[in-house]
């Protein structure tokens, strides 16, 4: 008897059924030579024999056998599978007794059984090559037999990946448990809490994965398991186990490759490690993550490693994929991804030498694209979306409404017979291509891999499969792109017929390049930005273009405002209600020329949202000084609706933002000036930040749970401290903490250590904060004002904050205490916060050495940081840093009253004048006024362009807008009298805390 038992008797069906491959299938193959094919058969046969294969032997002799024929066509039209059965006919003996597919789910099965109990690295790698190149051979066959369609392919393929990718992490896991670097614990199922998982991207996430595809791996691990005794040696320790898992899984050895592995879809991949901390990922998603990761996220799919730690992770960076909004930006991107691949690759039309069906025109991307988009633009609002296969999320798409289901089964099946050409392209040499070869016979190779007879036969089903694909794609962004130069052209300035006149009518004006403007004006006129490209759109830009152009005339330079604004119309997404407003309202031209040409910040805020041009028609605008209680009740009444923590913070973004840009009008419309503005600016960021701090709260404890009797408080400190925030000011924090004694955990699902519970939080207020969402961000943080710095824990408990600030902290750590209030969090702790920074500062100190501190502090920034203008106040000798030194001086000195800590410079400096403590001499006590002047000219300039610190870089409607708020006949008297009052704030500095010492510092 043989290896492969006695045959049955010649004649039966058994014997027929024994002698015939069980891969079943009708598709007919056809090689490109019948007598080479004749010849590999014939070497195939002296291989069985060799290998004592003697069904596979007998089929073989068959002449006219279905099965012998497909193989040959298969041998030579395949010089991969050529090779794989030529050195192991002994995969295909097996398909007698066994079908492929339960052959392939057994090959994937023995991979859970991996490592084998003593087996070396090396010889674990070779049964992981063995797997790979018996169950290649086996999908490549049952497809190509016409046995399986492409989504049993990439499913078997995908299912062999992640076992392979499983088998390796476990061996690695092992092994450092083994050398006591891991403490697992379960050996015997060593990813059970071991705290690392892999998440599969891409084709492998969504079980998708073609024939010769690397594979998109992210690993990232949990730092606050048990089974890691040293966390601080856990990046480099699972970062190394990374490297192995590639090794095991890519490297070709003498048995071949598994799978080749790309690691460039992790966060900043030339800068993370290449096993990524969890807190370091949820960091970066929430402040930094951009849109294509957010696309690629929506495949994501734990393949390997802790499963309940990868289930966490993906349901935590849920917000972060799944937004309720979406800007107009992040559908773009998907477009210019599209655009940049095309650029890249050269493409530039369809055809079927040379095409590239996975990137190219009408290709594989195209459709993936076509979900992702849909996806992204409605998957926040319908979970039922949030899909990883592309089929089924075409079909989620038509049942949901959101295409047709016509559309749905169009792509559906260009999508599969797409598919169906990639593998064919890849199994010719097992290579990682998508491209058609060039060359007649190798199209021909394909096309009968395919399926085709001929390549006549396969060009006339491709092409138009590539049509309509590239058809569809197209028609998600014909209205972003296109503009639509056939509407009629409207107004006779955007015709640009009567160029002369509409010249000579511009130089009328007072604009110096007429030619330049009537340029401007044409290409609004015929469309060519977004915003102008609907009529109507048109119709009501002709209509107010006669009152904007004479706005646009009055400025310093009419010519350089034209342009600005030009600008600021090609960021419009829409301009019909922008434009309709200002024709209804001409009176506001003059302060959107304003705006326009010297606040490019509020600009800015216009151009994506133009609706909030809306509340500057209300009388009551210019009248209304906004309180924090009026604040928290329009907060309150614009949350009420909110759908969940993610839309929670996007409502949070357009309520700050917009009420931001009505005090920024006011300010510069002259309504209100600089001091009442600090107090708006921090009236917003007050209710805004407690309004976040509460959301994230309670995201948070949704998760962790909360610590028994634990209580957080969240303190301002600096400018939003002492109530003087200015447009685009960053928000300096502090959290302090408290709970019970003997409190060590929080009690939830994921319960995390008391310390690692509110260092965690800070980072997710901090990530809610600052993460660049389609409505921007929210507030750009500083927490470095906390004990001990960058250096320190970012939550700080209160009790180890007194005990800091009693015993270590320096002289200008109590300074910034002046400035501090608490403004959000658990009341009782806001209170006992207050409490324990008045203790603070009433302490006894040396009120020389104290003095000569804040004397070395001022010089030492003046010797460090120069100032770089006449209007940089902050660092001028006797500018905003000598006033609010001698304001946190007056208060650790006790010469004014504890009730002015976290109060405005001025008011500080106004209590210190009538505290009988200033020295005598000749110079005016001008500290309070001093102070609300300099606060006028910072609040405006805020607004202006960026660096400028000189009379001459604001732009002159700004300028003007200065000389008012200080009471000047015209600029050019701010920096002469920044000068004078500079000067009598450095002598009274200098009278105030003499520098004794020499060192400066």
């Amino acid at each position: 008897m043989n290896r492969s038992g006695s045959p049955p008797p010649p004649g039966t069906d058994a014997a027929a059924d024994a002698a015939a491959l069980k891969i079943g299938g009708t598709a007919r193959l056809v090689p490109l030579d019948a007598g080479k094919a004749e010849a590999w058969l014939a070497d195939l046969a002296r291989r069985a024999e060799a290998e004592d294969c003697p069904r596979l032997l007998a089929l073989l002799a068959r002449t006219g056998d279905a099965d012998r024929a497909r193989l040959g066509a298969v041998l030579d039209l395949s010089s991969h599978l050529n090779a794989v059965m030529l050195s192991s006919p002994d995969f295909l003996e097996r398909l007698f007794d066994t079908e492929p597919r339960a052959r392939i789910a057994e090959i994937i099965a023995s991979l859970g059984t991996l490592p084998v109990a003593g087996a070396s690295e090396s010889e674990t790698m070779a049964l992981l090559r063995q797997a790979k190149r018996e169950v290649a051979l086996l999908v490549a066959l049952r497809e190509l037999f016409g046995a399986a369609d492409g989504r049993e392919t990439t499913a078997d393929l995908s299912d062999l990946a992640e076992g392979a990718v499983g088998a390796a992490v476990r061996f690695a896991l092992l092994d450092l448990h083994n050398r006591e670097k891991l403490a697992l614990p379960d050996p015997a199922h060593p990813e059970k809490g071991c705290g690392l998982f892999v998440l599969g991207m891409g084709k492998l996430g969504g079980r998708e994965l073609n024939y010769s595809s690397d594979i998109d791996l992210i690993v990232f691990f949990d730092p606050d398991v048990a089974a890691i005794p040293d966390p601080d040696e856990a990046v480099e320790m699972f970062s190394k186990l990374v490297r192995r898992l590639i090794r095991m899984i890519g490297e070709r050895t003498g048995d071949g490759y598994v799978f080749r592995t790309d690691l460039r879809l992790r966060p900043d991949p030339g800068a993370m490690p290449l096993a990524i901390p969890v807190p370091a990922a949820i960091t970066y998603y929430e402040a930094s993550g951009r849109n294509w990761e957010r696309a690629a996220m929506i495949k994501a799919r734990v393949v390997a490693g802790d499963a309940q730690a990868g289930a966490a992770f993906l349901d935590e960076i849920t917000p972060f994929v799944w937004r309720k909004y979406l800007d107009f930006a992040a559908i773009a991107e998907i477009q210019s991804m599209k655009d940049r691949i095309d650029r890249h690759r050269g493409f530039d039309g369809i055809g079927v030498a040379g095409h590239n069906v996975k990137l190219g025109p009408g290709g594989i991307r195209e459709v993936e694209f076509f979900a992702q988009t849909q996806q992204l633009i409605a998957g926040g609002r319908a979970p039922e979306l949030r899909l990883r296969r592309t089929e089924e999320t075409l079909s989620a798409l038509a049942g949901g409404g959101w295409i047709t289901p016509g559309v749905a089964t169009e792509l559906t099946g260009s999508y599969w017979f797409l598919r169906r050409v990639e593998h064919a392209i890849q199994m010719v040499a097992d290579e990682q291509t998508h491209t058609l070869p060039e060359d007649a016979e190798g199209l021909e190779r394909v096309a009968r891999l395919s399926g085709f007879a001929d390549l006549a036969g396969f060009s006339e089903s491709l092409l138009p499969t590539l049509t309509r694909v590239e058809a569809l794609f197209s028609s998600l962004f014909a209205q972003r792109t296109e503009p639509d130069d056939a509407l009629p052209k409207v107004g006779g300035f955007l015709g640009g017929e009567d160029e002369a006149g509409v010249a000579a009518y511009l130089a009328g004006l007072g604009f110096q390049r007429p030619g330049d403007i009537a340029r401007i004006l044409r290409g609004w006129g015929a469309g060519r930005v977004r915003a102008t490209r609907a009529e109507a759109t048109r119709r009501q830009l002709a209509i107010v273009l006669p009152a904007l152009l004479e706005a646009f005339a009055k400025a310093e330079d009419p010519d350089a405002a034209m342009a600005a604004f030009d600008g600021f119309v090609s960021r419009l997404p829409a301009g019909l209600q922008f434009f309709s407003l200002l024709a209804s309202n001409p009176r506001l031209l003059d302060l959107l020329a304003l705006v326009i040409s010297a606040a490019p910040r509020l600009a800015e805020t216009i151009s994506h949202r133009p609706h909030v041009f809306d509340a500057l028609l209300d009388p009551a605008f210019y009248r209304e000084v906004p309180t924090a209680d009026l604040m928290a009740e329009r907060l309150s009444a614009f949350l009420a609706d909110s759908d969940g923590y993610e839309e929670r913070l996007v409502r949070l973004r357009l309520f700050a933002s917009e009420q931001k840009f009505l005090v920024g009008a006011r300010l510069l419309s002259g309504a209100i000036e600089g001091e009442v503005a600090g107090a708006v600016y921090s009236a917003i960021a007050d209710v805004v930040l407690a309004a976040a701090f509460d959301a994230v709260e309670k995201e948070f404890a949704r998760v962790h749970g909360t610590v028994p009797g634990g209580r957080a408080a969240l303190l301002g400190m600096g400018r939003l401290g002492s109530h003087e925030l200015t447009e685009g000011s960053d928000v300096d924090l502090l959290l302090l903490y408290d709970h019970d004694e003997g409190a060590e955990e929080s009690v939830g699902a994921r319960p995390l250590a008391t310390t690692t519970y509110y260092s965690r939080l800070t980072q997710r207020l901090i990530a809610a904060l600052t993460a660049p969402m389609g409505e921007g961000i929210l507030y750009e943080v500083d927490f470095r004002l906390r004990p001990s710095g960058n250096k320190g824990p970012l939550a700080t408990h209160l009790g180890a904050f007194r005990r800091y600030q009693e015993n270590e902290a320096w002289t200008w750590e109590r300074m910034a205490l002046t400035r501090s209030r608490p403004i959000a969090g658990d009341a009782s702790m806001q209170t006992q916060a207050e409490a324990t920074v008045r203790e603070i500062l009433a302490l006894p100190r040396d009120p020389v050495a104290m003095r000569q501190d804040v004397a070395a502090m001022r010089a030492r920034i003046a010797r460090d940081k120069p100032a770089r203008g006449a209007l940089d106040l902050k660092l001028i000798a006797g500018g905003l840093i000598d006033l609010e030194f001698i304001a946190q001086w007056a208060i650790l000195a006790g010469h004014v009253p504890p009730a002015l800590i976290g109060r405005p410079t001025a008011e500080v400096l106004r209590a210190l004048e009538v505290a009988g403590v200033l020295p005598n001499g000749n110079f005016p006590l001008i500290l309070g006024s001093s102070a609300d002047a300099y606060t006028r000219i910072i609040q405006l300039t805020r607004l202006g362009p960026g660096h400028a610190h000189t009379v001459e870089a604001l732009p002159r409607g700004l300028s003007e807008r200065v000389a008012e708020a200080l009471g000047l006949a015209s600029p050019e008297a701010i920096e002469p009298t920044v000068a004078t009052t500079a000067a009598a704030v450095n002598e009274t500095f200098t009278r105030l805390l003499p520098m004794d010492r020499e060192d400066g510092v």
